[in-house]
């Protein structure tokens, strides 16, 4: 362990043995867990970006058949993450509260519950794969490969489970720093993996020799494969860190039961549930904003998509300190120091507003040259500048409410915030954008999405300062 992991493990020493803490401890240690978090969720997005360009640079109709899989493949994701995050609290609770046999009881329950899940949840993805693609009213010329595309991601869902699970039990011991690094290996394989499997053999120059590259040509199918490929690498190292090197939750040595238990499944529902609800109607108001923005022409939807993708830049940092926030708040919680963990409450959110508003900063300057990177298309590039500009000012009441979910998460509070986001995004956003697109254009869309994020923000800070969200744990 190096001297960075062995100061974090210290600090969260401090935590379950109730012994008290400065201001100074409390904002370092927060720091010590965000920072990991941060990268890992940043060089994702940079990947994403890489990994979308090798796709769409076999034509338009290629890179079509991935997009018109997204919004459902992103639902099914958040299903998968939701059903971990049901088990991972608990982890941070018995953490928290010096229960290592405890934690390590939920974790064998967990891997047999959200695996089954998983394969649950795979089959239906391959039942409708054939389908999907005409469903959600893709052009016969993308459906093939659109089909394709989401058999294969259906069938590794139990890869994808395991990463989910694994790397948040990891996180919530106060591990971020592997989770993180497995994260951005994954990225890396990815991207690796498809550029072998995406393009055909081929003769490249590289340092002005012309070298031979094999490839299997597989286009469309091996952006999936590539995908699922790095998917298995991970879940393998990520598993077998967990059974043989886990200070915490090392189970090589150890022989427990696998079965889940009802009360260990009833904790998990009433965790995870209000989560993959709220993915599936937050999903659902993606597709209404498709449908608004879709009538305000060519231009106005590829700026809309490259605005989005864009932005996410900014807010990863928000939750990569979300996630530190659910690692705290859920170990202070589970050690019974309730104070503690509204200390770290405050100073992940601060954090969070505080980061996130720089970033906004450096997004409003910074707007021409971030768009000028994905298109050079003129009409396209200034209404994605002006979309990015509003955007800006949201961004610190956006912290708020991505760390304040996070918060809330780890106090095992997550059907009312869940709500929230669902009145906020369906009552505030959507209502907004179909009032204002049809005069603002494009301008309107992304008025009524900053206008959403502030009052989210303003109503998540209200929660948190007095809301009873600690009182949900028993």
């Amino acid at each position: 362990m190096n001297n960075q992991g062995r100061k974090t493990s210290e600090l969260l020493l401090l935590i379950r043995e109730g012994k008290p803490m400065t201001l100074w401890q409390q904002l370092r240690l927060t720091i010590l867990l965000s920072i990991p978090a941060i990268v890992a969720q940043l060089s994702s997005i940079v990947m994403q970006y890489i990994d979308a360009a090798m796709v769409g640079s076999l034509g338009a109709e290629e890179a079509a058949a991935i997009g018109l899989m997204s919004t459902t493949t992103w639902l099914f994701l958040g299903l998968c993450s939701a059903a971990s995050a049901g088990f991972y609290v608990q982890v941070a609770h018995c953490v928290g509260a010096g229960d290592m046999s405890r934690a390590r009881a939920v974790v064998r329950q967990a891997v047999t519950a959200s695996v089954a899940f998983s394969i649950l949840l795979a089959m239906a993805g391959v039942l409708i794969s054939g389908r999907l693609p005409v469903w959600l009213g893709g052009e016969p010329s993308v459906c093939h490969d659109a089909s394709a595309y989401f058999f294969i991601f259906s069938l590794f869902l139990p890869a994808l489970q395991l990463n989910s699970l694994v790397g948040g039990v990891l996180r919530c011991t106060g591990n971020m720093r592997v989770p993180s690094m497995v994260g951005v290996l994954m990225c890396v394989l990815d991207v690796v993996f498809n550029f072998f499997l995406i393009f055909p053999s081929r003769d490249i120059e590289l340092f002005g020799s012309v070298v031979f590259m094999p490839g299997a040509g597989m286009e469309v199918k091996g952006a999936a494969l590539g995908t699922a490929a790095a998917e298995v690498v991970t879940a393998t190292v990520l598993v077998w860190y967990l059974w043989h090197c886990s200070a915490e939750l090392r189970m090589s040595d150890e022989r427990g039961r696998f079965r889940p238990s009802v009360r260990t499944l009833k904790k998990a529902l009433h965790i995870g549930l209000p989560m993959g609800i709220e993915h599936t109607v937050i999903c659902g108001a993606q597709i209404m904003t498709t449908v608004i923005v879709a009538p305000l022409g060519v231009f106005a939807i590829a700026a809309n998509s490259f605005a989005i993708t864009a932005e996410s830049l900014c807010y990863m940092p928000g939750y990569g300190i979300a996630e530190a926030a659910t690692t705290l708040v859920g170990q202070g919680v589970g050690a019974g120091r309730i104070q503690l963990a509204r200390g770290f409450a405050r100073i992940t959110v601060c954090m969070g507003m505080i980061v996130m508003g720089i970033m906004g900063a450096l997004m409003y300057i910074a707007a021409p040259q971030i768009i000028g990177l994905m298109t050079s298309v003129e009409e396209i590039r200034l209404l994605g500048i002006m979309a990015l500009r509003i955007e800006a000012f949201a961004e610190p009441m956006f912290a708020a409410s991505i760390v304040s979910y996070g918060v809330f998460v780890g106090a095992a509070d997550t059907l009312i915030p869940c709500m929230m986001n669902f009145f906020s995004i369906w009552a505030v956003r959507l209502v907004l954008a179909a009032l204002l697109a049809p005069t603002m254009g494009l301008q309107g869309v992304w008025v009524a999405m900053c206008v959403e994020l502030c009052f989210r923000g303003v109503i998540f800070l209200i929660r948190l300062r007095w809301g009873r969200w600690l009182k949900t744990v028993g």
